[in-house]
């Protein structure tokens, strides 16, 4: 396993990519709303990046060994939809919940991150999942620090959404990233305490629990790129990308429309 260890200028850099995700994410926001498709807001975003941020749109044409290329500025995941969502001419009713995922390149560097968001009204138990998935994942960032373990990240968010009644996907996980899209280490979604590679400062990675109202089992759609959850029940996401300090972390991913940090977290 090849760890990267950040420097002050990657850092800098690196701040500067992940804000600029996250500002995609402000951008979009007052377009997530019933009767949008979600080529629309894919093209919204793609534009965004390339017309005003002077970014590049990091999934399009991403083509990891096995897959065809994504085709693609974005993810975009509604309601059954785990991750890796291809937009299209599917269009957005009121109550479908949705998970918009950005990775943009800025000077060579990734930023990565998502949010989840509800069209109109929506249901309490998609409100609650998506609720409930924000708070693992912040539960996994607040065991960031210097000589944490990657086990101790897991656990924290998968005892919090089985105390829920929910489960963790297993198949898909967190990674480094810096001047590449995905590095060493995974950072799973789950785990025991006090197992795995100890964190060290410098290190960077994102955190992006997917949680689902029912089983954790998954069926990947034809098209090698869709997941889906086997017994079609609500899936939720949430992403940021994080640097361990000193002391303990920084959230890279923030913005001005950045959700607030969960009380549940704050208390932890």
């Amino acid at each position: 396993m090849a760890i990267t260890i950040k420097n002050e200028d990657d850092i800098a850099k690196m701040r500067v990519a992940c804000r600029l995700a996250s500002e995609v994410l402000d951008y979009i926001t007052p377009f997530v709303k019933p009767g949008v498709t979600t080529a629309e807001l894919d093209r919204l975003c793609h534009n965004y990046m390339l017309d005003v941020q002077g970014t590049i749109p990091a999934p399009l044409n991403y083509q990891p060994p096995g897959y065809p290329p994504y085709p693609k500025a974005t993810c975009i995941s509604v309601n059954d939809v785990i991750c890796h969502g291809i937009p299209g001419d599917k269009v957005v009713k009121s109550g479908d919940a949705l998970n918009i995922d950005i990775t943009v390149i800025k000077d060579g560097y990734f930023g990565d991150t998502s949010r989840m968001f509800i069209a109109g009204e929506g249901s309490i138990l998609a409100r609650r999942l998506a609720q409930t998935t924000y708070e693992c994942m912040w539960l996994g960032i607040e065991q960031v620090r210097p000589g944490a373990h990657l086990g101790d990240i897991g656990h924290a968010i998968q005892r919090h959404a089985e105390a829920s009644g929910y489960s963790v996907v297993r198949e898909y996980c967190g990674h480094g990233i810096g001047k590449v899209f995905h590095e060493d280490p995974q950072i799973l979604h789950y785990g025991r305490p006090g197992t795995g590679l100890e964190l060290q400062k410098g290190m960077i990675f994102t955190i992006e629990p997917m949680i689902n109202a029912g089983r954790r089992e998954i069926r990947t759609m034809p098209d090698q790129w869709t997941v889906k959850t086997k017994d079609r029940s609500l899936s939720a996401q949430w992403e940021h990308t994080v640097l361990v300090t000193d002391t303990g972390y920084d959230v890279l991913t923030v913005s001005a429309g950045t959700p607030a940090k969960p009380s549940i977290a704050v208390a932890a």
